[in-house]
């Protein structure tokens, strides 16, 4: 698979051949949606908490007699039953996350990198360099390219000055080769990827 590669200016700069293994795929939906909700699922906080029976601030005086009121038994007004009681088997600290093996998440970024090689989304740029951080300076290179949700994959490192421009533009996000994920992939329209993050991300994947 033959893509153009271009800069940053817009101008082409040659061509380079996709690895089929990495961008040739029938992107599978079963497979990503299980990638993205184990993502999702690792990073959820898990902080909900509610009082228990125990934990709440209450007399543990028994409310009235047992027998002779006509009405039901009580202990506490801690007990679930009452209005600022105890909560009942509600929400405790706790981790979400499950478990997915290594190779299943590798299969899964080859699916997020074809899908958007089969959807007509992905760039290959020959370098994410500018001279200095300027933000306006790449906002205008970046507008002139179209790229509105865009997310710039590079080498093992990201240019600093590159890294310092990109922080400000509303829709563009930069990372590393290893930082690359299906959620992040997906969540953007466009997939820029340098000449250096291809060959990282072979690399990665091979």
């Amino acid at each position: 698979m033959k893509l153009d590669v271009i800069k940053l200016d817009g101008k082409k700069a040659g061509s380079v051949d996709l690895a089929e293994d990495l961008f040739g795929l029938e992107a599978r939906a079963d497979i990503l949606h299980r990638v993205v909700r184990y993502q999702l699922a690792k990073r959820q906080a898990g902080t909900h908490k509610v009082k228990t029976r125990s934990e709440v601030k209450y007399s543990t005086k028994k409310i009235y007699r047992q027998k002779g009121t006509g009405g039901a038994r009580h202990g506490a007004r801690s007990a679930p039953i009452f209005r600022g009681g105890g909560v009942y088997k509600g929400p405790t600290p706790r981790s979400h996350a499950h478990d997915l093996n290594k190779k299943f998440r590798a299969l899964g970024l080859r699916h997020a990198l074809s899908a958007k090689a089969g959807a007509g989304q992905l760039v290959v740029l020959d370098e994410a360099v500018v001279a200095d951080g300027k933000t306006g300076v790449l906002a205008k290179m970046v507008k002139e390219l179209g790229w509105k949700r865009a997310l710039v994959i590079d080498g093992a490192e990201v240019n600093a000055n590159f890294a310092q421009a990109s922080a400000n533009i509303d829709g563009l996000d930069v990372l590393p080769s290893m930082g690359a994920n299906v959620y992040d992939i997906l969540k953007r329209d466009t997939l820029v990827v340098t000449k250096a993050g291809l060959e990282a991300l072979e690399a990665r994947l091979s």
